[in-house]
Formats: structure tokens, sequence, C-alpha cells
């Protein structure tokens, strides 16, 4: 979809872009895309930009990109339905998320089914400006190992099935971008070799393999880890588990829920010491209760209950998390002591680079789509631009 919109330009305050940092710098924004960027001095008008009034104290990074969320403001991927959907792209921008891959769970083949129909459906057929954009769909589950089930409806888990998941990438008309799985479960290694193939990432999460499974894994072509540390293998001084192969294993970008529950602030410390900024993508991993109140909700079919940040199945089991994806941010700068920069690395790059498509995302560059978020003296955010047009303003809508 195509909407043209007056030229807007942004002026007169800090700009990351490519690396650095341009000091009253401007951005001219037309046809959802980024046209120009430089200094102030520099600037000059051949046509008439609607000017947006911000405080000069800003900085303008790039949009965050989500690629494991469920859901947001009372609504679930899983929901299956157009209105879901919308609500979740309204909402994200407010975290400065620009774009996002709606993400499902174990749950019936049919509710499994009905979900991709309609984020198949969406992506293709919706995704105005203005709003987040739905990328694609993380299928996490059901092929996972019950083992290491947490959230994820164990009575649905079911073996990888090759045959399956080809018929659901075509009910979800191509989009799937990302699976999370137990390679070490029977048919496992033949689905990752498939999706490698067919350019998808294969993902490990809620599993028990072994560090020899997963040196296997790498070599049939997983290269993505679901949610480090949480439901998979830990690390052990005689088996370094999942958690030690994510350390070792350049080949894998570790997915981390920086919520400070998911994961204690030192373990996130030391992933981050071991995986560096390029190795580390910052997730939300947030189930529909985000924005919302404490009290009871729905995840995959199971009584969720949420109280004081903290989002939990009857028996105690984490279950997602109501993390918004700019607080994220903020913790791993207070957790680890990184700059502002290398925070930008795990949560618009890396993730852009891991879905390919860092030729439009993930960077405030010239040609690219202006998905834009300003923040403020306290790393809040303070506006954010979906493909060209403000989705978000604090303290507006």
């Amino acid at each position: 979809m195509t909407t043209n919109f007056k030229p807007i330009l942004l002026k007169g305050i800090r700009i990351y872009s490519d690396g650095q940092w341009i000091e009253h710098g401007y951005i001219k924004i037309k046809n959802q895309k980024i046209m120009e960027i430089g200094n102030t001095d520099h600037l000059s008008l051949q046509e008439e930009y609607e000017v947006l009034n911000v405080p000069l104290s800003l900085k303008a990074i790039p949009g965050f990109i989500d690629v494991h969320i469920h859901g947001a403001n009372g609504a679930d991927t899983m929901d299956a339905t157009k209105e879901a959907l919308d609500t979740m792209t309204q909402a994200l921008p407010g975290e400065g998320t620009t774009s996002f891959l709606a993400t499902t769970m174990t749950q019936e083949e049919k509710q499994i089914e009905e979900a991709l129909i309609n984020a198949g459906k969406y992506i293709s057929e919706v995704q105005p400006p203005g709003k987040a954009e739905v990328l694609g769909i993380h299928l996490e589950g059901p092929f996972v190992n019950k083992e290491k089930a947490g959230a994820q409806p164990i009575q649905h888990i079911i073996n990888p099935n090759l045959e399956l998941f080809k018929k659901w990438e075509e009910l979800a008309n191509q989009t799937i971008k990302i699976v999370t799985l137990a390679p070490e479960q029977p048919g496992g290694l033949e689905l990752v070799r498939y999706l490698k193939a067919n350019g998808m990432i294969a993902s490990i999460g809620h599993t028990n393999a072994t560090y020899e499974q997963v040196l296997e894994a790498i070599d049939a072509g997983v290269n993505h880890v679901t949610h480090l540390y949480n439901q998979m293998t830990g690390l052990h001084h005689r088996e370094p588990g999942v958690v030690g192969a994510a350390f070792l294993k350049d080949e894998l970008k570790a997915e981390l829920i920086v919520d400070g529950v998911h994961v204690h602030p030192e373990m996130v410390k030391l992933a981050y010491k071991q995986k560096g900024k390029e190795g580390i993508i910052l997730i939300t991993d947030s189930m529909r209760a985000k924005c919302l109140k404490n009290g009871n909700y729905d995840l995959g079919g199971q009584d969720v209950i949420v109280q004081d940040g903290r989002a939990f199945l009857s028996n105690g089991t984490l279950a997602g998390s109501i993390l918004k994806l700019g607080q994220g941010v903020k913790n791993i700068l207070s957790f680890t002591g990184c700059h502002i920069e290398e925070a930008i690395e795990m949560a618009a790059v890396n993730p852009a680079k891991q879905l390919h498509i860092f030729d439009r995302k993930g960077s405030i560059s010239v040609g690219k789509d202006a998905d834009i978020v300003l923040l403020d003296e306290n790393f809040d955010v303070y506006m954010t631009i979906c493909r060209g047009k403000v989705a978000y303003i604090k303290g507006g809508k």
C-alpha cells in the first residue's frame, strides 16, 4: 500500500545515522521514505514541508523491531482477527516499536492455522503507514520439547513435522520468518534444513538439547536462540547446554527479555559481555496484558495472573512478559552500562539484519523506510514515526 502524505521535516535535533551522530541535524521524509539527512547549516528547501515542532534536546534513532511479541493492550496474535492486529499495530509505536513479527504459540492445529491465515492476510492487504508494520510471523511452537514447555500448553506440543509446516507456510501466504523449535526432537533437524534452504530462520527454543545437539543443529542451519536462558538447558561445567553454545557460537543471535524478571540483571550483563552488541536481539515476548492493569488474563487458553510487572500461570510459571521494548532499551543501558549506540544495535540493527531487511529498516539512512523514534534526555520515547507518518506523541495520541 502506497499513500502519499505531505513531506515532513525534522530539524535541529541530534540524529544517529549510519553509526555516527549528527548535531543540529535534519531529516527530510517523503512518500514514507527518508529522502535526505544532514546538518541544518546545509538545509535547503525546494518544496513545502510540514515541520514537526519538537524539543531540540531530542535524539532521533531508528525504530525498534520486535521479532518476538504475542500481544499488547488486550489483543493477541492468536485471537486471529484483524482487530487484534490493528490494536497491536496502534499500541506498539508508544514504546518505540515500528515493526514486529506477530508471534503465535502452541495450540490446537486449527487455532494456529486461523492465526496464520489472519496474519498472512493482514500482512499482504492492510499495513497502513502511521502504525507499526507486521513484518511476518514468528511461529513459536508447537514443535518444542514438553520438558521445557514453560507457558506453551503441553497437551498441544507435537514433534517437528515438515509436511504440516509446509501446509502452514502456504496458509500464512509465505510470511513465516522465524520458527522456534526443539531440534533434538524427532524430525527437528529435517525441519531446520528446510527452513534454512527456504530463507527462514530456525531458532532453538523450549528445548532440552545438549551442547553437542546444538552444534548439530547449527550445522543444519539454526542461527537464532529464542529468549536466551528461558526454557532451555542452562550452563553447567560438565554440560554447556544451549546457553553455553549461545555464548560460544557467533553463528547464534540470541533474543533477550530485559525486564529484570525473566533474566536477572547480572545474567543480562553476562550475556552482553559474552555476545557483545552484535550477538543480542532485544525482544519483549509480551502478551495481551501489556499496557493494561493488574488482573487475570488469557494466554493460549490458559489463565494468566498479572501482578506488579510479572505475568505468570497459576503454578507460578512465567507466562510471557508485559515489557515495553523502549523500557527494555532503558534496562539494558542500566544493567550493562552499555551506551545508547549499542542498545540501538540490539533493538534495531541486529533484528533488521537477521530478518534480511536491513536494506529498508534498522537505521536512519537515505532511501530506507522512515521508521524513526525520538527519545528525550531520559531515553523515554517522545515521538514515533512509522513509515513517514507520526504514530505516537508523548502526551498526545
